[in-house]
């Protein structure tokens, strides 16, 4: 592990475990084996990044809630199979076509759960599985929802994988923008030729978006027009799902 990581990951849990209170740097350096300097300079980065705050009176630092947010959002991630699956399984049977609960890794989604379609013909993923984020509905809907930072450093190479995936980064975001309005996203065929889909974020009791559940099969069963006509459906699910997970707004 990266020495200037290892310290920060030393005093970030250093600092948790005064439980909110302001600390000197001596006792701090004394609890992980740091020298002042080292202990100074990496409560620094540690402020500028935000997960810890230094009192201007006394010169003290303490963490911050962003750890705690950061955590709170790994287990949401972790947990949203549990509150999802019902809705899933209504879903399916509604709109009879293979559902979908992916995540955002960077510029990537993760299938974490998934219920096929009994439809002959539909649309194949892996549990477990990667795709692109901005060529599949689950990824765009879950890119709209965060930061121009976040997409400026994550997607600075928009690969084609067929005629329709969008490869300029203007064009993509013109994309999330109407996603964002609209409230879900379509796939038109980008990341597979053949397999369109519709997927709306869901929300945890932070207001983040931890992850987005969606629909998807062949477009030429599932076309653009019946992606809009069943967007209401895959919103409605989601928002229970969010709800579930305490979600207010």
């Amino acid at each position: 592990m990266d020495k200037t990581l290892l310290k920060g990951l030393m005093l970030l849990e250093a600092l948790a475990d005064q439980n909110g209170k302001a600390v000197t740097i001596p006792v701090l350096a004394e609890q992980v084996g740091l020298t002042k300097s080292n202990t100074h300079r990496t409560l620094q980065t540690l402020a500028h990044a935000g997960y810890a705050v230094r009192d201007e009176v006394t010169g003290n630092y303490r963490s911050t809630f962003k750890l705690f947010e950061l955590g709170a959002k790994q287990m949401a991630q972790i947990d949203v199979r549990q509150f999802a699956s019902t809705h899933m399984r209504a879903l399916v049977d509604l709109t009879q076509e293979t559902v979908h609960l992916s995540i955002l890794d960077g510029a990537s989604v993760v299938y974490v759960d998934k219920i096929d379609s009994a439809q002959p013909v539909r649309a194949y993923s892996a549990l477990g599985g990667h795709a692109p984020a901005y060529c599949v509905a689950t990824g765009k809907i879950l890119l709209a929802c965060q930061s121009p930072e976040f997409i400026e450093r994550h997607l600075k190479e928009l690969s084609a994988y067929t005629k329709a995936t969008i490869t300029d980064l203007q064009a993509l975001k013109t994309e999330l923008a109407r996603a964002a309005a609209n409230g879900y996203a379509i796939n038109r065929g980008e990341w597979r030729e053949s397999v369109g889909g519709v997927a709306a974020p869901i929300f945890d009791a932070f207001n983040t978006p931890v992850a987005a559940i969606g629909i998807s099969g062949p477009l030429e069963r599932l076309s653009v027009k019946r992606m809009k006509e069943l967007a209401p459906a895959v919103q409605e699910a989601a928002l229970k799902i969010s709800r579930a997970m305490g979600y207010r707004r």
